[in-house]
């Protein structure tokens, strides 16, 4: 376990899990998956991300089974429940260029967070600060430019029309009232 990737590039990194908690005597741990791939992803060989308070650490998963939908790692280097347990809480990155390709009109949410949202006719309505709820049914929570209102905007093709992660821009074309349904009280 060493830090192959400078800690400046942390934040630019892709949540995939969460350490949720030891599990046995043998230094395996429960992972709480964040993302849709977890049968791609938490794969004997491949390395985890984790920021502790010595720095960047790279975990090379050992070996991996599946609990109630849940992976269940063994990590290189980690054999004890005291050494598993000292994990619980770390939140598991990757880097984004390890991230599957997805198919045409499906976005990952690291890709949305932070595009800007506006109207066919250019009308900003904000920026999108988080992506909620689960793939067909997920909604953008965007936050208006003076940052003091916040709209759910459902990701569906009649309502956003273009997505462009490259531009960084969500053109949506709302239905009459839909923003002002939507909107979330003053913060």
């Amino acid at each position: 376990m060493s830090a192959k990737i400078p800690e400046k590039d942390w934040h630019s990194m892709v949540v995939v899990g969460r350490v949720a908690r030891a599990h046995g005597r043998r230094g395996e741990v429960v992972i709480d998956p964040e993302t849709d791939f977890p049968e791609r992803r938490f794969t004997r060989g491949s390395i985890l991300y984790a920021e502790a308070q010595i720095g960047l650490r790279e975990f090379e998963i050992g070996a991996v089974r599946f609990q109630g939908g849940r992976p269940v790692l063994a990590f290189q280097g980690i054999e004890s429940m005291s050494q598993a347990e000292a994990l619980a809480g770390y939140e598991l990155r990757i880097p984004e260029s390890e991230q599957h390709a997805l198919p045409e009109d499906v976005y990952y949410i690291n890709e949305l967070v932070g595009c800007e949202v506006r109207t066919l006719d250019g009308e900003a309505v904000g920026t999108v600060v988080e992506v909620q709820g689960v793939a067909g049914a997920s909604c953008l929570l965007v936050r208006n430019p003076d940052g003091r209102d916040e709209v759910d905007i459902p990701l569906a093709g009649p309502i956003c029309v273009r997505v462009d992660t490259v531009e960084r821009v969500v053109v949506i074309d709302p239905p009459v009232g839909l923003l002002d349904v939507n909107r979330r009280g003053s913060r």
